[in-house]
């Protein structure tokens, strides 16, 4: 995943295990269906929790809940709150997220570009 060619400038002490360690772990943060599916909701623009609640159908309060945060630790939305009675939070994607939406739409341009070779691949294997 990371070479020492992609690091070049780095400290000769940069611990490389650890920068691709990095990679994995927000790779396998962000490769699940209600992050990729909130990052295109988010694609649009500012949204509320019930709203983005609503644009992703089927997610549970708990796992949109888990997923805006690990989405936030990650640099990937911002949350706002507003001081009001009840208090008012709106997410949308960083400069990062939405570079990582550009990639989310490529993907899905892939999987419509090939849906049927995929689903003639798995017809013959009984899927």
């Amino acid at each position: 995943m990371v070479t020492k060619q992609l690091l070049k400038g780095l400290p000769e002490d940069a611990d490389l295990r650890r920068a691709d360690s990095l990679a994995r772990e927000i790779f396998s943060d962000v490769a699940n269906k209600w992050a990729l599916l909130i990052i295109e909701a988010l694609g649009e623009g500012t949204l509320r929790f019930s709203e983005l609640r609503k644009e992703v159908e089927g997610v549970s309060h708990k796992m949109l809940t888990q997923n805006l945060r690990m989405l936030e630790r990650n640099g990937l939305v911002d949350r706002e709150v507003y001081p009001t009675v009840p208090p008012r939070v709106e997410y949308t994607l960083t400069e990062p997220g939405r570079a990582l939406r550009a990639t989310v739409d490529a993907l899905c341009g892939w999987t419509h570009q090939y849906l049927g070779h995929i689903e003639g691949a798995r017809r013959r294997f009984g899927d």
